[in-house]
């Protein structure tokens, strides 16, 4: 960690006495003026993002097979010739006849998922300045805050978020269903008959039976994603220390002046406390707070401060 000083108000004629390296001076001073340089503070910006928790996937319907019933009409006894002396004679025969065809049912096997983490950056790694010893002209609570600055690491924030990840996607498998039969008997001509012949004509049966029509399907349906929104900040300025800039010399700060200080702070809406001519814990608060909010030089009565709050 590297370590900076930085001197905060300075006259120009005690730059000089004390004999400071050109690169620390202000540059073109002129006499009886101060200067310091002032903190700048850090800007940040909310950033939303979203985060997939679980992964899209899919799943399988089973549409079942659909049958519709038929009649169709079965020979039974055939038709044969009969003799006036004779009689014809007939054998009983029995066969399997099919009433329902083979199918197959299909069965869902769902879809399994597993758990898994990982490490979302919520706050992204920065650096910042600690304060340290200050002039009599310091605003701040302590006054060794204004004089001594450290600029030091804030690392990363990160959360841990837990999401589901598809394993095994949605399957279906297939059960047979084997078609159904009936026994059924029927008269089979042996022996014509003689001598005079006569025609009998051949009986038939209606029978009804299941005939599939359409097949057993599956039916693929989308499971979308699902996401969670996350909020984190993203540094727009780093801020740090200005340029030297001027501000009020200690010898300048009189009762009069901090009077109008407060004056002015109270008419923007801040509050100074009451108007009591003294630079107090609540005006330096009240003023600290104007810097930051218009991003002025924070820690000083800097010229840019005195010019936003109308006082020459």
């Amino acid at each position: 960690m590297k370590h900076y000083l930085f001197v905060f108000a300075l006259a120009v004629l005690s730059l000089v006495a004390n004999a400071q390296s050109p690169n620390d001076m202000p540059p073109n001073p002129q006499p009886g003026k101060c200067y310091a340089k002032c903190l700048i503070p850090e800007q940040y910006e909310t950033v939303t993002q979203q985060i997939l928790l679980k992964e899209a996937s899919s799943k399988f319907e089973v549409v079942p097979a659909v049958y519709e019933n038929v009649t169709e009409q079965l020979l039974v006894k055939e038709a044969y010739k009969v003799l006036e002396v004779v009689p014809a004679t007939f054998s009983t025969v029995t066969e399997q006849v099919m009433v329902k065809e083979a199918g197959k049912q299909l069965e869902l096997v769902p879809p399994t998922f597993e758990t898994v983490s990982e490490q979302v950056l919520v706050s992204p790694a920065t650096t910042k300045w600690t304060r340290g010893n200050a002039t009599q002209a310091c605003l701040q609570k302590n006054p060794d805050d204004c004089k001594v600055w450290c600029y030091v690491e804030v690392p990363a924030q990160y959360k841990n978020v837990t999401r589901q990840v598809l394993k095994a996607p949605a399957n279906t498998r297939e059960i047979p269903i084997p078609a159904e039969y009936k026994t059924i008997t029927k008269a089979v001509v042996g022996t014509p008959a003689t001598t005079r012949e006569r025609e009998v004509p051949a009986e038939y049966r209606t029978i009804t039976k299941s005939v599939l029509k359409s097949p057993a399907t599956t039916r693929d349906i989308q499971i979308p994603a699902e996401y969670s929104t996350v909020t984190t900040k993203k540094l727009v300025s780093p801020g740090g220390l200005s340029e030297w800039v001027e501000v009020m010399c200690e010898s300048k700060i009189t009762p009069q002046r901090i009077s109008a200080i407060q004056s002015a702070l109270k008419a923007r809406g801040y509050d100074p406390g009451p108007i009591d001519n003294s630079l107090g814990t609540r005006t330096k608060q009240a003023l600290e707070k104007f810097q930051k909010d218009n991003n002025l030089p924070v820690g000083n009565l800097n010229e840019p401060t005195l010019k936003a709050l109308g006082i020459n």
